[in-house]
């Protein structure tokens, strides 16, 4: 007799021993056992999780008629009569399967909806199960609608698919759903381990947890790959060899690139994905494993906890946990599971997998590197040196504290310009030795003030905010302004009046008249005009002496001197002030008006933001 593979020899005859579809079984069953049958049933789910074999149990347990022929419609068929018998072997005469991938017209619907006229000739009832459903066309969905909405009591509808959206809803409508969910990766190992004690294989627990991950959620497949394992293994299943037959990435290694990487070492993450190009491990397949770790990395530091106890590799992979900090764990996870999709783009995909997981270490923080490496070259401190003491701190953070700056110098002196905001926490030494990684530069000196108290070097402090002096305490010179704040000068009275002449004569234009516009007359001095541009850009030596030539048409013989610095009365200026009080006389006058009230009043009008335009006068 020919060897019958392992998917075939163990398909399930009875609905206790279907495997991981408990909620599809219960519902069935009970539907049997209260004789609430419907006329269709819908099947969805994955391949290999079971659609067909359900569908061949239901057929048995509605023409089973027992041991002793006479039993009636059942939840547990005996599988001994010639209705459970001949539907196992496929040649039950009332339970037809039509494939719906190579039947799909709507000549075989019609073919198969003939036989529909006629009573049962052997069973209780006739079974149409049509598999991959999907496949149909639409003529042929419509051709059975009636006969599936309004079937014969004798009938029953029974299909199948892998893609429900695929399924009109007209047809979804008329049947009765079930989904059957891919099996987890321990029930598979479970039912893998009961099928090789009973063929008399031995196995290695790792070499069933690498199938059963490997299959995906389906059975079928789960059992495929350990009929061509037993092959590969002559006879046993050893984890080296399945994992030599998968393809699988030794855990060592996948190890080796996440510990290299939380500890920040490039050279060991690149001298390991060549270990892997030597040994001719797949690229695709060690990120797929590291994605693996790293889910089960995030649920320990998320609950604290390993999550599979018979795990050997639990304990290492709890000691990774506690050393990456759970945004990178999240982060690695995240470029794993999206730099698969890259290998194919790059290169070769050994390149594709350095480039992915030197990202980590790109996106990492600069002082965190440098901090874990210095934590395992740098001596242990003292005990002393570590004990927390307070300290003033607030934001931006600021060096180490330094004699004759401190927190307390502000009392008794006069009011500065930028207050500061004392927050006292518990800081050691070790964490004011640094500034934070996120600071590129060294923050400013803080100036010494008198009055300093004796115990000033336990407190720092740092401004947290800069409050601008009143307008009055402001100097001519501008010192203090907020940036595009008007100050009227008699100057810029004067320079005002001179520019718009030179416009309206269009004696300047382009960069000579921005110039003009955006500059602050400083000074005149002995017949030397000092201007001051807020940008360097402005100040080319072609455009002032363009500006300077225009001067001479309106009678100011006068050479120009322009400097960089603040600007606050100039031209552009003005016209911005000017502009901004025109806004807001308009704004004022809508608002007053009685009748734009009562509209936003009584109809909860709203004036849409910047509609409102001043017009020209």
């Amino acid at each position: 007799m020919s060897y019958v593979v392992l998917a075939r020899k163990y398909r399930p005859r009875h609905f206790a021993e279907m495997v991981g579809q408990s909620h599809v079984v219960q519902a069935l069953s009970n539907a049997l056992g209260s004789q609430r049958l419907h006329h269709a049933y819908l099947f969805t789910g994955t391949r290999g999780v079971g659609k067909t074999t359900v569908s061949r149990i239901l057929a048995k347990s509605l023409n089973c008629v027992g041991a002793d022929g006479q039993g009636g419609i059942t939840a547990e068929p005996c599988g001994v009569c010639e209705a459970c018998r001949d539907i196992d072997a496929g040649r039950f005469v009332d339970y037809t399967e039509l494939d719906a991938a190579s039947n799909r017209g709507v000549d075989e619907v019609q073919a198969l909806l003939e036989q529909a006229v006629y009573k049962p000739v052997q069973g209780r009832f006739k079974v149409f199960m049509i598999d991959e459903v999907h496949m149909l066309t639409n003529t042929a969905f419509n051709a059975m609608l009636k006969t599936l909405e309004e079937p014969p009591e004798y009938l029953k509808f029974v299909l199948a698919t892998t893609d429900p959206q695929k399924v009109p809803v007209t047809v979804l409508s008329r049947c009765l759903q079930f989904n059957l969910r891919p099996m987890a990766p321990e029930t598979v190992q479970e039912h893998l381990a009961r099928v090789l004690e009973a063929e008399s294989v031995p196995a290695d627990p790792g070499a069933l947890r690498l199938i059963a991950r490997a299959a995906r959620g389906s059975m079928r497949d789960a059992l495929s790959l350990t009929d061509q394992a037993i092959a590969f293994g002559a006879g046993r299943l050893q984890e080296p060899a399945v994992r030599e037959m998968l393809g699988a990435v030794d855990r060592s290694h996948v190890f080796r690139l996440i510990e290299a990487l939380a500890a920040g070492e490039g050279s060991e993450v690149v001298s390991t994905v060549d270990a892997l190009r030597e040994h001719g491990l797949s690229a695709s397949s060690t990120l797929e494993e590291m994605t693996g770790l790293l889910q089960r990395m995030a649920v320990i530091q998320a609950v604290g906890r390993p999550v599979a106890a018979d795990d050997p590799d639990e304990q290492r992979l709890a000691a990774l946990a506690a050393v990456m900090p759970a945004d990178e764990t999240q982060l690695l996870y995240s470029l794993c599971l999206h730099g698969r999709a890259e290998l194919g783009l790059a290169p070769d995909e050994y390149a594709g997998l350095t480039m992915v997981l030197l990202r980590l270490l790109a996106f990492k923080p600069a002082g965190a590197v440098a901090e874990k490496k210095s934590l395992k070259s740098a001596p242990e401190a003292p005990s002393q040196a570590t004990e927390p003491r307070a300290v003033s701190v607030g934001v931006p953070p600021l060096e180490p504290s330094r004699p004759g700056v401190g927190a307390d110098s502000a009392v008794g002196a006069p009011a500065v310009a930028a207050p500061a905001v004392d927050i006292a926490i518990d800081v050691t030494d070790a964490d004011l030795g640094s500034p934070p990684p996120w600071h590129d530069e060294a923050p400013p000196e803080v100036p010494t003030q008198t009055g300093q108290p004796a115990n000033s070097d336990s407190f720092v402090s740092i401004p947290v905010r800069d409050q601008p002096p009143p307008r009055s305490e402001r100097d001519a010179s501008g010192a203090g302004l907020r940036q595009g704040e008007l100050v009227v000068t008699p100057e810029g009275n004067f320079w005002n009046e001179t520019v718009t002449a030179l416009v309206r004569a269009e004696a300047v234009t382009a960069l000579v008249r921005e110039l003009a516009l955006q500059s602050q007359l400083v000074s005149r001095e002995g017949g030397v005009w000092t201007l001051q541009i807020p940008q360097a850009s402005l100040g080319q030596a072609q455009s002032s002496d363009r500006l300077q030539t225009a001067l001479v048409t309106l009678g100011h013989e006068v050479r120009l001197a322009l400097r960089h610095g603040p600007v606050s009365d100039s031209p552009a200026l003005r016209a911005a002030a000017e502009s901004r009080r025109r806004q807001d006389e308009a704004e004022r006058l809508i608002l007053a008006d009685p009748f734009v009230q009562t509209m936003m009043r009584d109809f909860g009008g709203k004036i849409v933001p910047g509609s409102l335009r001043p017009g020209d006068t």
